[in-house]
Formats: C-alpha cells, structure tokens, sequence
C-alpha cells in the first residue's frame, strides 16, 4: 500500500502509528538477531568441528538479516517522522487532521488539505 492509499485509509495519524509500530517490529528483530550472534560466537567456544560449521552459518545468518532489519527500522522510523514533522497546518497549526487531494512526482509528493480549515500544503516523502 502507498502512502497516499494509506494515509487515505487509516488517516494520518493512524497511518503515522502503524509506521512507528511496524518499524519497532524491525527493531525487535535486530535484537533477536543481535542475541543469536552472541550465541553463536559463544558456541564457538564450546562446540567440535560440526559444531563450528553450524555456528558460523548461524553468525553469516544473523549477522545479514541483524543489518537488512536495522536499515529498514531506520528508514521506517525516520520516513514517519520527516512526513510528522511536515503535517502542521501552517495556517491553523493543527496537527495530523488533514486528507490527501493529490499526489504528485511518483507519490513522493503530497498535496494535502487541513480538514479544519482547509489550507492546502505539500508534503514530501
């Protein structure tokens, strides 16, 4: 789902939520993956030769979903939060209450109206 289709569905404010949410699950990803590299490189210690076969399979494992799940809470979580910090009406400083009139340059552009009193701004994603 795009962002125009989100904000459009949930609105804005539930739209921001579940992106601040969905990047905290990539959060709670990195640090399982961050606890399976400490495992693994302790079992490196205690195992034999099939062992260590295994454990570094499990650090080469962990090591590459640990950094694809880091980026993408750091992308989720700063998106969310340049589009917040862009979603004060200017004219009437209400935050989040606004709906999406168009979309412009690919849907990284947003053309929105304050549903208070109708100012109309850009946002850019």
């Amino acid at each position: 789902m795009g962002l125009a289709d989100g904000i459009r569905k949930h609105g804005f404010r539930k739209w921001y939520e579940r992106e601040l949410l969905g990047s905290h699950a990539w959060l709670v990803l990195t640090f399982l993956c961050t606890i399976g590299l400490v495992a693994a490189f302790e079992g490196l210690s205690l195992g034999g030769t099939d062992a260590r076969l295994g454990n570094f399979a499990a650090i080469g494992l962990c090591g590459v979903v640990g950094v694809v799940a880091l980026r993408r809470y750091l992308y989720r979580l700063m998106h969310a939060e340049q589009l917040a910090n862009q979603a004060v009406c200017a004219q009437c400083q209400t935050y989040g209450r606004l709906e999406v009139t168009a979309e412009e340059a690919g849907g990284r552009r947003l053309r929105v109206r304050c549903r208070h009193c109708a100012h109309e701004w850009s946002l850019e994603g």
